[in-house]
C-alpha cells in the first residue's frame, strides 16, 4: 500500500513538471494553490537557473584571464546593475498589468499594456546604451579600479552598455509572459539567451580576450529576445500583440510610469548599495579582495536566482487572483511559497557557511582571493533564508501593483542602514572588507522583517492598477 502511494505521488509530480513545462495556459484564479504554485515556479526557476549558470561560466572563463579582468567584470556589472534595475522595474510593472487583466479575462487590454511598455523600454534604452559607450572608461574609473583595470577593460564595459537593449527587452518581454501565465514561454526564450551565451563565451574569450566575454552576453540576449519577438507577434499564447497595440495610449504608459518608477527606484537603490559595497571592498581590500568578493557574488548570484523566480510566481498568483477578486487566495498563495522558498534557503545556507573554500577554489587557484571569496561566501550565507522570505514579501507587493512599499523599504534598509552599517564596520572599527560583507545579511534581515509586516497589513489586497 504504501508503496502504491509512493508511486502515485511520483507520477502525480511528474504530471505536474511536465504539465509546467508544455506552456499550456492555466488559469491560475482556482483550483489547487500548491498545483498553481508549482505549475508557475518550476519554469520560473529553471528558468533563472540556466542564467544562474551562465553567470558561473562566465566568471570560470573570465578569471582565467587574471584578477585585472574578473575585478573589471565586477565592477561594470556593478553599474550595469542600473540598467538592470529599470528592466526589471518596467517588467513589474507589466507583470502586475498584464496579470491584472488576465484575471479579469480581459486578454486584449493585457496585450495592449504590454505594447505599450515595450515603447517605453525602448525609449530608456537609447539613452542608457548612448551614455555607457560613451563613458565606459569613466565608469570603470568612478568604481575605484585601478588605472591598468581601466585601461584593459573599457572596451568590455562600453559593448556590455552598447547591447542593454537585449537586457532591457529580454527581461521586460519575460515579464509580460510571466504575467500571462506562460511561465514556460519566458523560461524558454532566457534558456535559448543562455545557452548561446555558455557556448560563445569561451569561444570568443579565446579569440578576442575580456571584450569576447561582452559579445558572447550581448550575442545570447539579442538571440532570446528574437525569440520572444516571434512569438510576441506570431504566437498562438494568450498574448498576442498587433499593429494597433502599439498606438501610443498616454493612459497607459501613464500607468506603466506610475508602477515602474518605484519599482525601479526600489532595484536601484539595492544595487546602489551594491556598487557602494564593491568601492568599499575595492578601496579597502584592492584588486585581490575585489576578485575574491566578485566570485562571491556570482555564487550568491546562482542560488538566488533560483529563489526570484519562486518569489515571480507569487507576483503572478497575486495580481491574477487580485483580477479576478480572489484576494484570500492571493494571500494563501504569498504564503505558500515563502514557506517553500525558506526550505530552499535553508540548504543554501548550509552549502555556503560549511563549503565555501572549495566553491571559491572551483574559479581560482590564487589563495588571497579563495580567502576573500571564501570569507564573503560564508557572511552572506548566514543570512540567506532572511534573503528568502524578503524576495518573496517584496514581489508579491510589487506583484499587486504597491511598487511605492518596497521601494521605502529598500531606501530605509539599503541606504539608511545597509551602507552606514558598512562605512562603521568598514572605516571605524576597521574591519575592512570583512565589514561591508558583515552588513549585507544584518540589512537583508530587517527587509525580511520589515517587508512582512506591511505583507501582513494588508493595504497591497486595495491597491487599483
Amino acid at each position: 500500500m504504501a508503496k502504491q502511494n509512493k508511486t502515485s505521488t511520483f507520477s502525480a509530480i511528474v504530471s505536474v513538471i511536465k504539465l509546467s513545462l508544455n506552456g499550456e495556459e492555466q488559469d491560475y484564479t482556482q483550483g489547487s494553490i500548491r498545483k498553481a504554485v508549482f505549475l508557475l515556479a518550476i519554469p520560473m526557476i529553471l528558468e533563472l537557473s540556466l542564467e544562474s549558470v551562465f553567470a558561473l561560466v562566465d566568471i570560470f572563463f573570465v578569471s582565467k584571464l587574471g584578477s585585472n579582468a574578473i575585478a573589471t567584470v565586477g565592477l561594470t556589472e556593478s553599474v550595469i546593475t542600473i540598467v538592470y534595475s529599470i528592466a526589471i522595474g518596467l517588467s513589474v510593472a507589466a507583470t502586475a498589468i498584464v496579470a491584472r487583466r488576465i484575471g479579469e479575462k480581459n486578454p486584449e487590454a493585457a496585450a495592449h499594456a504590454g505594447a505599450q511598455s515595450l515603447l517605453v523600454a525602448l525609449l530608456v534604452t537609447v539613452i542608457t546604451s548612448i551614455s555607457g559607450v560613451i563613458f565606459g572608461g569613466h565608469i570603470l574609473t568612478m568604481m575605484g579600479a585601478s588605472e591598468t583595470v581601466v585601461n584593459e577593460g573599457a572596451i568590455f564595459t562600453r559593448i556590455m552598455f552598447g547591447g542593454s537593449i537585449g537586457i532591457m527587452l529580454l527581461f521586460l518581454i519575460n515579464g509580460i509572459f510571466r504575467g500571462a501565465g506562460n511561465a514556460a514561454m519566458a523560461m524558454k526564450s532566457l534558456w535559448i539567451a543562455s545557452l548561446i551565451n555558455i557556448v560563445l563565451c569561451p569561444v570568443f574569450i579565446h579569440f578576442f580576450g575580456l571584450k569576447g566575454a561582452a559579445m558572447a552576453t550581448v550575442i545570447g540576449r539579442s538571440t532570446g529576445v528574437i525569440y520572444q519577438c516571434y512569438h510576441l507577434f506570431k504566437g498562438s499564447g494568450i498574448i498576442k500583440f498587433r499593429r494597433e497595440h502599439f498606438m501610443v495610449d498616454f493612459t497607459i504608459i501613464k500607468s506603466i510610469i506610475k508602477i515602474a518608477s518605484p519599482a525601479t527606484l526600489q532595484f536601484i537603490i539595492a544595487s546602489g548599495s551594491w556598487i557602494v559595497l564593491a568601492r568599499l571592498v575595492a578601496e579597502t581590500g584592492g584588486t585581490t579582495a575585489s576578485a575574491g568578493y566578485q566570485i562571491a557574488i556570482r555564487n550568491v548570484i546562482f542560488f538566488i536566482l533560483p529563489a526570484w523566480g519562486m518569489s515571480n510566481a507569487a507576483a503572478t498568483l497575486v495580481g491574477q487572483n487580485l483580477g479576478a477578486k480572489q484576494i484570500e487566495r492571493a494571500e494563501q498563495s504569498v504564503l505558500l511559497t515563502t514557506k517553500y522558498n525558506v526550505i530552499f534557503m535553508s540548504f543554501v545556507t548550509i552549502l555556503f557557511v560549511f563549503f565555501a573554500h572549495p566553491i571559491i577554489s572551483f574559479f581560482t587557484t590564487d589563495e588571497a582571493v579563495i580567502e576573500y571569496g571564501a570569507l564573503a561566501l560564508r557572511i552572506f550565507g548566514s543570512g540567506y533564508v532572511f534573503y528568502g522570505i524578503a524576495m518573496v514579501m517584496t514581489q508579491s507587493l510589487n506583484g499587486a501593483g504597491d511598487t511605492r512599499t518596497p521601494t521605502v523599504i529598500n531606501l530605509v534598509c539599503f541606504w539608511c542602514f545597509q551602507i552606514p552599517l558598512a562605512y562603521l564596520l568598514v572605516k571605524v572599527i576597521g574591519l575592512k572588507s570583512t565589514g561591508a560583507f558583515i552588513a549585507v545579511p544584518v540589512a537583508e534581515c530587517l527587509i525580511a522583517v520589515v517587508s512582512f509586516y506591511f505583507f501582513k497589513k494588508g493595504k497591497w489586497k486595495e491597491v487599483k492598477v
